[in-house]
């Protein structure tokens, strides 16, 4: 799911994760920055041990918030290697302020690392692009055009 920031990324991916496990499927939901902690945490364990991990051996993984900081060349390479240990295994879904297009400025500037991930993370996919103005600001936008 990408769009700009307040249109509900977010919610609809919570949503479609609450009905993933109603349906019987096993979800987790990470912020990319507690998700790439945890990678690094775990940077050394074996493929096997790996392997255990939830974020790689659940049903769908929900990673919220690609995108809003650049990750370096050790998280962009821990993010390839996930969405790699996941590819044609269990469902990923992403939230992203950015184009595709702009993957490879998120990804430290790697366009190789870039095309590879997004070759696997892209099979298969359905994109969302919601478009419209934030919804935590409406209030705002029309408190201020009250004023007027």
């Amino acid at each position: 799911m990408q769009g700009p920031p307040g249109v509900g990324k977010s919610h609809l991916a919570v949503a479609l994760g609450v009905k993933a496990v109603e349906n019987g499927f096993s979800v987790a939901f990470f912020r990319l920055d507690d998700l790439l902690h945890a990678m690094k945490q775990d940077a050394e364990l074996s493929p096997k041990r790996l392997r255990r991990k939830k974020y790689i051996n659940v049903a769908l993984l929900i990673i919220d918030e690609v995108g809003f900081q650049p990750m370096s060349r050790q998280e962009a390479s821990l993010f390839f290697r996930l969405v790699s240990a996941r590819y044609q295994r269990g469902a990923t879904m992403v939230t992203t302020n950015k184009s595709v297009k702009d993957w490879p400025e998120i990804l430290a500037g790697d366009e190789v690392m870039t095309t590879a991930l997004l070759d696997r993370l892209l099979h298969h996919c359905h994109v969302l692009n919601i478009k419209g103005r934030s919804y935590r600001l409406r209030d705002l936008e029309r408190m201020l055009a009250g004023a007027k």
